[in-house]
């Protein structure tokens, strides 16, 4: 069944397409963290596996015009590259259950980041279709609910899993990310017929490079055509709040307090469904509160159990890294596990609040005529802030530990809070986003 020829199926095949997106980082970022840290690597090499598989999403901009040049009209312009990109995608998880990851971490990671980089650009050319296949009075819900398609996989990637590896291990794990991203391939994307598209010139090296040329100097102006929209690219370049109870070093220290697999996933779970249900009331809020006002507040938010967790850790003198495999290893305070999970969830809050703004604050100074160009351009950089937060904070930890690597995690997010004003005044409203700037 073509879910593209009606409302319904649209909505329903751009929540499922968005799922196969979530899913590699619930995989990588929370099971495979956890296991990482199980088998004894430490946050450092685990901050740096993480930040070496966010790098393809940082550059997934660069993938735009050879998704809009190179197609196949047999295949569907865009429907080609969602195919092949998740087949590649199910292939790779398969390649890499077979490669230890502590033996050969070098190897294990290359996979996954070809892994990354197929879903990647999986992701221009899902939201490419989007653009061209929605109408105007069904992109603002179709965006909400890809939204929350994906944090419905990066649940199922992360938790998940980890409850599938505490009742059968671990390596099962691998052959279930690959068949559902398989079944989503076959009974979403290959029943998936395009409506024909505008005509196009002889495919070509000419073409191709008048493509590039053509998408490098629209993305340019666009995002050097007012003060805002420079603003953006600062905003887009700097942590938006607290980043590490939402990284690898969240799982490092879940496993280091103590928390089985199944308390890991448990914990990721509720997060993420904090995280998506308040997504939506931070962007309804924003729209009778202020984009910039409302975000500012939910930045600051995001940083106060970031400090209190730090606080916490140096109270409780949990400083540097302890193996999980240590013989004889400190036991943590319980009063330290209980003020963990506690912050972890009221930090999910937070972040959810914020990732609904923060998102939307783009789309305000998104030109409407380059709308999924410069979009994506402005995610790709935030992409590129968890990679290069990710790497850091690894070693930070290991280096000074984790106090003061939270403090410095909070104390550096705020700078964001100072880019806001040059956006436009914090109080007055943002305007609402017009139909045309499609779908993100």
């Amino acid at each position: 069944m073509n879910l593209l020829a009606t409302r319904r199926g649209r909505l329903a095949a751009f929540f499922l397409l968005y799922v196969t997106e979530g899913i590699p980082s619930g995989f990588t970022g929370v099971a495979v963290a956890t296991r990482m840290r199980r088998l004894g690597l430490d946050p450092a090499a685990i901050g740096m596996f993480t930040a070496a598989l966010l790098l393809p999403w940082a550059v997934k901009w660069a993938f735009g015009p050879f998704v809009d040049v190179i197609s196949s009209d047999r295949w569907g312009r865009r429907r080609g590259w969602i195919l092949g990109t998740q087949s590649l995608m199910s292939l790779t998880i398969l390649l890499a259950m077979g490669v230890d990851m502590r033996a050969s971490l070098t190897l294990f990671t290359a996979v996954l980041v070809v892994h990354n980089l197929c879903s990647a650009v999986q992701d221009v050319a899902i939201d490419a279709l989007a653009v061209q296949v929605l109408r105007g009075d069904e992109r603002g819900l179709a965006n909400g609910l890809m939204f929350g398609g994906q944090y419905l996989g990066t649940a199922i990637g992360g938790t998940g899993t980890l409850f599938l590896a505490s009742a059968a291990g671990f390596p099962i794990t691998f052959i279930a990310v690959s068949a559902t991203i398989a079944l989503i391939t076959a009974f979403v994307a290959w029943p998936m017929r395009e409506p024909p598209g505008p005509p196009r010139p002889p495919l070509g090296l000419a073409s191709v490079g008048q493509g590039i040329a053509t998408f490098v100097r629209d993305t340019a102006r666009s995002f050097t055509g007012s003060r805002a929209a420079l603003a953006a690219i600062a905003l887009a370049l700097l942590p938006m709040g607290g980043y590490a109870l939402s990284l690898s070093l969240q799982s490092n220290l879940a496993v280091e307090l103590g928390l089985s697999d199944r308390q890991v996933g448990t914990l990721s779970l509720l997060s993420t469904l904090l995280s998506a249900g308040f997504c939506v009331l931070g962007g309804w809020i924003s729209d009778r509160w202020g984009r910039r006002r409302s975000l500012a507040v939910f930045i600051i938010g995001t940083t106060l159990p970031t400090f209190a967790l730090a606080a916490a850790m140096q109270h409780f003198h949990w400083i540097l890294p302890v193996s999980p495999l240590l013989p004889n290893r400190p036991v943590p305070a319980p009063e330290l596990v209980s003020l963990f999970w506690s912050l972890t969830l009221a930090y999910a809050v937070f972040q959810g609040l914020m990732y609904g703004v923060g998102t939307a604050i783009f789309m305000d100074v998104t030109n409407p005529l380059v709308a999924a160009t410069q979009f994506t351009g402005y995610m790709a950089l935030c992409n590129l802030v968890f990679s290069y937060t990710s790497a850091w904070q690894g070693h930070a930890a290991v280096a000074w530990g984790y106090p003061a690597t939270l403090v410095l995690d909070g104390a550096f997010g705020l700078l964001s809070v100072l880019v806001l004003p040059l956006m436009g005044p914090l109080g007055i409203k943002a305007p609402a986003p017009r139909a045309e700037r499609g779908a993100s």
